[in-house]
C-alpha cells in the first residue's frame, strides 16, 4: 500500500470514528422502545417483526458513496444502542438469571426432574437449528443489524446488503468453546429487490426438512421491504462435506414456509408470505425435487440445480408455519393456526380434504407434537401452546378432537420434544411475541415462562426446572444424540444477556439434562450396522449390557424454527432375541411409518435410562 494510500484510509478512519463518538455523545440514555413491527398481539402475520437497517445521511452518502455512508449510518446505530442498553446492564441481568435460576431449582430433584448443566456463548442466534447424522448441530438466522433489545435486531425490511444470512456448525465432542463452532456461510445471492448487492443468502424465516441421504433441504427467505417478502431459495446443506448447495428457485417466493419429508423422502412445501410481502401468503404447494429428480439417498448424491414442481392441491393458510406432518397412512397433515385450516393433503393423488374444526380457536407459535404409537409410525398429533389463555391441549386421532390433560399455564413460542423414552419436554415460552409478560420488547420476564414442563407416559404433566433465559420468539431445542436437550433461540434475551457485545459470540446455548440421565448407569450401545437398512428388515447390534436392555427405539433427529418441528418422530422397535451380547431387532413396516433417512437408535434399561444414539440409515427397499 503506498503512503498516499495509507493516509486517505487514516483520514476516512479518523472521520468515521468522529462521527461515531459524536453520535455517542448524543445517544439518549436509554433508547425508547420501537414501534411493534412484527406479528399483532394475537399472533396473525403482521410485519415479521426483524426491523429494517438505519438510513444513511444524504451529505455522507454524496462525499462517501452510498455503501460507506450506510456503514456508518450502521455504527452510530450500534453505538446508540449500546450506550441505551451498556455492557453494565446486560451483565448484571446474566448474573441475576443465574442467581434466580439456582434458587429456584433446588426444589427439583435431577433424578425427577432433571438439571439445566451448561450455558455457554454461541456465534449464532439460533434461529433455525438441526441436528444432523454427523452428530453436529447446524445454526443459522440473521446478521444482526441492532444491538438493543428493545429494538428489532434483524434486518427483515432491509433492502440490499446488510440483509444477510449466516450459519455455524457446532460440534458437542469439541466442547462449548469458540473453536467448537465452524462458520458455514450461506453462498453469496443476487436478490431481486434492486439493490444490486452481493450478500451471503438472507435465508432466515425459511423452512426445512431432511432428505434420506442426511442432507438438509432449506426454502426461502427474506427479500427485504414490505415488512419482509419471500424469497425463491432453494438449498440443500450437506453434513458431509459440510458445505451449501444452491438449487433452481422454487415457483413462488415464500417468507415463513414449513417443510415435511414424505414417506417418499420428498420434501413438502407449503404456506409462507409470497415475493409481494407481508399480507400476501401464497397456496401453492410445491415437491423437491420434481418427480423427474431422483430423491437423494447416498451421502454423495448432492442435489444441486434441482427443481421444484407444483402440485395440483393447493394450501390456502391465512397464516403462515403451520404444522406439517407426514404420518403412518401416508398422508400429510397440515395443521394451520386458525381452528377452521385442518387438512389432510394426499402427495400421491395430489388433493385436498377438510380435517375436523380443531376445538380450540386461534393459535399463534405454538409446538405440535406427533405421538409415539410403538412400533408403527405416529397416527395421532397433540397441538399444545400458541395462545396464553389456554393451557389445555389437543389431540387429532382418527379424524377427531379431543381435549387432553392441560399445562400448568398456556404459553406461546414454546417448543415440545419427544424424548428417548417417549414422553414429552417443553422448554422455552412467552405470554406473546417478544412479550415475557411486561409488554413487548420489554427483557424484563415473567418468570414462570422459564420453567420446563413434562409430560409422562400417562399424559400427565408437570412443572420443572428454570432455564437460565426466558426465550420465546426464535426459541428453538433439540435432543442430542447423547440425549441432552440443546436450548438456544430468541435473540432479544441473548442480546440483552450478553456478556460481551463486542464480541463476535452474540447468542447461547444452554444444556438439559433429562432425569433419565440421573437414574444409574447408561447401557451400552457398542455396534450397529454400517449398512442401509430396508423396512420392515430384521438386524441386529451389539451391546456389551444386553441383559439389561429391555427397549430399543428410533428417534428422528429435529429441525427446527418458531416452534414448527416436522421431522420428529419416535418409535419402538420389536425384539427378535438376544444372544450374548447381540440383540436382535426389527425395523419399522413401511416407509409410511418412518419416511427414509437417518435415525438415532437408543437402547434403553427398564428404569427408562437410555444408550448414547448411534446412527442407523433406513432407506426403501
Amino acid at each position: 500500500m503506498s503512503r498516499a494510500h495509507r493516509s486517505a484510509t487514516a483520514a476516512a478512519w479518523l472521520i468515521a470514528s468522529a462521527l461515531i463518538l459524536t453520535a455517542a455523545a448524543a445517544a439518549p440514555a436509554l433508547a425508547a422502545p420501537a414501534r411493534h413491527e412484527g406479528p399483532a398481539a394475537d399472533g396473525r402475520p403482521g410485519s415479521r417483526g426483524h426491523g429494517g437497517g438505519p438510513a444513511p445521511r444524504a451529505d455522507e452518502a454524496a462525499v462517501l458513496g452510498a455503501e460507506h455512508a450506510r456503514t456508518h449510518a450502521r455504527l452510530r446505530e450500534t453505538v446508540k444502542g449500546t450506550q441505551g442498553y451498556p455492557q453494565a446492564k446486560r451483565t448484571a441481568s446474566l448474573a441475576a438469571h443465574q442467581e434466580s435460576q439456582l434458587e429456584a431449582n433446588k426444589a427439583f430433584p435431577a433424578a425427577r426432574y432433571g438439571r439445566f448443566t451448561r450455558f455457554f456463548p454461541s456465534p449464532d442466534f439460533g434461529v433455525h437449528v438441526a441436528q444432523l447424522p454427523t452428530g453436529k448441530v447446524l445454526l443459522f438466522s440473521f446478521e444482526r443489524v441492532e444491538a438493543d433489545p428493545t429494538k428489532e435486531t434483524g434486518p427483515t425490511s432491509t433492502v440490499g446488503r446488510t440483509n444477510a444470512g449466516r450459519g455455524y456448525l457446532w460440534d458437542p465432542s469439541r466442547g462449548t468453546g469458540a473453536d467448537a463452532f465452524k462458520k458455514v456461510a450461506p453462498p453469496v445471492v443476487l436478490m431481486p429487490d434492486g439493490a444490486h448487492a452481493p450478500r451471503p443468502a438472507p435465508f432466515f424465516c425459511a423452512g426445512h426438512a431432511y432428505l434420506p441421504n442426511g442432507m438438509l433441504g432449506v426454502f426461502g427467505g427474506n427479500v427485504g421491504g414490505k415488512g419482509g417478502s419471500g424469497a425463491k431459495l432453494s438449498f440443500v446443506f450437506d453434513p458431509w462435506t459440510e458445505h451449501w448447495y444452491r438449487n433452481r428457485d422454487m415457483a413462488v417466493g415464500r417468507w415463513y414456509p414449513s417443510a415435511v419429508t414424505a414417506a417418499d423422502g420428498r420434501q413438502i412445501i407449503m404456506s409462507g408470505q409470497s415475493e409481494r410481502g407481508t399480507g400476501t401468503p401464497t397456496p401453492v404447494v410445491e415437491r423437491f425435487p420434481a418427480l423427474k429428480h431422483p430423491v437423494p439417498r447416498r451421502p454423495f448424491d448432492i442435489p444441486v440445480d434441482l427443481s421444484a414442481e407444483r402440485l395440483r392441491a393447493d394450501a390456502p393458510f391465512r397464516n403462515d408455519y403451520p404444522h406439517l406432518f407426514s404420518l403412518r397412512d401416508g398422508m400429510i397433515y397440515g395443521l394451520g393456526r386458525d381452528a377452521d385450516q385442518q387438512w389432510l393433503f394426499d402427495p400421491v393423488r395430489e388433493v385436498r380434504t377438510d380435517l375436523p374444526r380443531r376445538p380450540a380457536d386461534f393459535r399463534g407459535y405454538g409446538s405440535a407434537v406427533p405421538l409415539p404409537a410403538g412400533f408403527r409410525g405416529p397416527d395421532s398429533v397433540l397441538v399444545l401452546g400458541g395462545d396464553p389463555r389456554d393451557p389445555s391441549t389437543y389431540r387429532l386421532s382418527g379424524g377427531r378432537w379431543t381435549t387432553e390433560a392441560p399445562r400448568a399455564f398456556g404459553r406461546t413460542q414454546d417448543d415440545t420434544l419427544i424424548l428417548p423414552d417417549g414422553t414429552l419436554l417443553t422448554v422455552n415460552g412467552a405470554l406473546d411475541t417478544r412479550d415475557y409478560g411486561h409488554g413487548p420488547f420489554n427483557p424484563r420476564a415473567d418468570g414462570k415462562y422459564r420453567q420446563v414442563e413434562l409430560r409422562d407416559a400417562y399424559g400427565r404433566w408437570r412443572l420443572g426446572p428454570a432455564q437460565r433465559l426466558p426465550r420465546g420468539y426464535h426459541s428453538n431445542a433439540l435432543v442430542m444424540p447423547d440425549g441432552r436437550v440443546m436450548v438456544t433461540g430468541d435473540e432479544l434475551q441473548q442480546i440483552a444477556n450478553d456478556p460481551d457485545i463486542d464480541d463476535t459470540m452474540d447468542g447461547s446455548i444452554e444444556l438439559y439434562e433429562p432425569a433419565y440421565l440421573h437414574r444409574g448407569t447408561r447401557p451400552a450401545l457398542d455396534r450397529v450396522p454400517a449398512r442401509e437398512l430396508g423396512h420392515d428388515e430384521v438386524f441386529e447390534v451389539v451391546s456389551s449390557t444386553a441383559a439389561d436392555v429391555v427397549r430399543a427405539v428410533l428417534l428422528a433427529p429435529s429441525t427446527v424454527t418458531h416452534s414448527v418441528n416436522t421431522s420428529q418422530r419416535h418409535l419402538e422397535l420389536r425384539r427378535t432375541g438376544t444372544r450374548g451380547t447381540v440383540i436382535g431387532l426389527r425395523t419399522p413396516p413401511t416407509s409410511a411409518d418412518a419416511p427414509p433417512g437417518y435415525y438415532m437408535l437408543f437402547l434403553l434399561d427398564a428404569k427408562g435410562v437410555p444408550s448414547a444414539a448411534k446412527w442407523v440409515k433406513l432407506g426403501v427397499r
